[in-house]
């Protein structure tokens, strides 16, 4: 899995409360265990018109939107079904980071175990940085962001800053502590050798 320390990107800002994971991947996008190529669906039933072109008024469907990789999103971010989906969707089309009032628990999880920093940000920071244009810059290790010559703190979970800041996947993880694990088997063996 690729580090987060520091990420210099375009928000894309999607204020609302609540957006579930069947808003952000629709259920007959689900059909696959290939990470690649859910980005098109991202936001399907609120990017797409009915006919399947782009809806202009999306914010990922105009710039700075279609080249954001950091999304400014309402409370309660990920609610729904646990679908790893939704990481993988939000991961295929860019994001990197989602800065939120406040996550669903099994969606934040989800997002860091696939490298996406979920951030808790105060509200009045969120339309803050909403409000401004250009770039900013999402310091994982001082937890602030910075944008327009100024800094927003952010709550980051302390399981979740260490496994981004060192880019660990749960198997990276386990080898991490491989001799524990052979020492384990080992008094194991000697203990229940019918095991």
């Amino acid at each position: 899995m690729q580090p987060f320390t520091i990420h210099t990107g375009l928000a894309a800002a999607m204020l609302q409360d609540n957006l579930n994971t069947d808003l952000i991947i629709p259920k007959q996008f689900l059909k696959t265990i290939h990470r690649r190529g859910l980005g098109r669906h991202l936001f399907h039933d609120l990017r797409y018109r009915a006919d399947g072109s782009d809806d202009p008024a999306f914010v990922l469907n105009r710039e700075p939107g279609r080249s954001a990789s950091i999304l400014l999103a309402g409370a309660n971010f990920g609610c729904g079904s646990s679908r790893e989906h939704a990481p993988w969707a939000l991961l295929d089309f860019g994001f990197r980071a989602v800065l939120a009032p406040s996550f669903a628990d099994i969606f934040a999880t989800n997002a860091v175990k696939n490298g996406i920093l979920p951030a808790v940000v105060a509200p009045e920071a969120l339309l803050a940085l909403a409000a401004l244009s250009g770039e900013l810059t999402v310091d994982l290790g001082a937890q602030e962001i910075r944008a327009g010559g100024a800094t927003f703190p952010f709550r980051a979970d302390p399981w979740a800053r260490g496994i981004l800041l060192e880019g660990l996947d749960e198997v990276e993880q386990t080898l991490r502590g491989i001799d524990q694990v052979a020492a384990f088997e080992q008094r194991r063996q000697g203990t229940a050798p019918w095991l």
